[in-house]
């Protein structure tokens, strides 16, 4: 049996308008028409309920963590906002930044910043040879748009440090973007990203400003999506042209 993806989370509020706009605030997210908040691959639900108390008053036992690139500038943010913090951002180990805040209705979250440092420091020591935790690159010619894509877009979790993109792509793999002077985009498919319901993931990029491509010999249907031998597969371009895709298994 296949694990189940965890879609949304629910916060419930006695004034779900005034607890949505204040992390809306704190991280610069966007509500959707619906009025849910997505952060990443997950959507905060902010609901209003008759059986919760103005103040949670077990806030230790649910607590969102946020990945965030930069931990400083969203900790001067929330400063600037009033926040109240429970534990003052620190480093907790080498390139892993954290801190614990209260929101308005007193429920604990979380910033945390994974560096490059705390990322490499996680990766197998190499064998005498190749290595056992092999991982590869692309090249891209803006590297600010590269991370606004990877991250906002594609909801990845992206670190970035020395001019560097770290992208975690599933699991513990990790592929890297560097920028490059003159680049040319990669005319081969450089990431695929495998999906239960390809249609639902279309409909979801396209909402997201997502392009599909379209080839010639490869005729898809009206998403974008071909269907012929193999797996369901949709293309698009990450902001340097490199091909990327979503493909369902048949």
């Amino acid at each position: 049996m296949t694990s189940p993806d965890l879609g949304s989370i629910l916060l419930a509020s006695p004034d779900p308008d005034r607890l949505r706009d204040w992390y809306c605030r704190a991280f610069g997210a966007t509500p959707s028409p619906d009025g849910d908040v997505r952060f990443g691959g997950v959507s905060v639900l902010f609901d209003q309920r008759d059986d919760v108390a103005a103040k949670n008053p077990e806030p230790g036992r649910t607590i969102l963590n946020f990945h965030v690139d930069d931990a400083a500038a969203v900790a001067a943010r929330l400063d600037e906002m009033d926040a109240d913090w429970l534990v003052p951002l620190e480093e907790r180990s080498e390139g892993m930044l954290f801190g614990t805040l209260i929101d308005p209705d007193g429920n604990y979250f979380q910033i945390i910043e994974l560096g490059a440092r705390y990322l490499a420091a996680r990766v197998p020591a190499p064998s005498a040879t190749l290595g056992s935790a092999p991982f590869s690159g692309f090249a891209v010619d803006d590297i600010d748009a590269a991370a606004a894509f990877y991250r906002d877009t594609l909801g990845l979790t992206v670190t970035e440090e020395y001019g560097l993109l770290a992208i975690q792509i599933g699991g513990d793999k990790t592929v890297l973007a560097y920028p490059k002077e003159n680049h040319t985009p990669a005319e081969y498919t450089i990431l695929n990203f495998p999906v239960e319901d390809i249609d639902a993931a279309v409909d979801a990029l396209r909402e997201r400003g997502v392009t599909f491509e379209r080839y010639q010999g490869m005729e898809a249907d009206e998403r974008g999506i071909f269907r012929g031998g193999g797996p369901y597969i949709a293309w698009f371009t990450d902001p340097a042209g490199n091909i990327l895709s979503v493909l369902q298994e048949r």
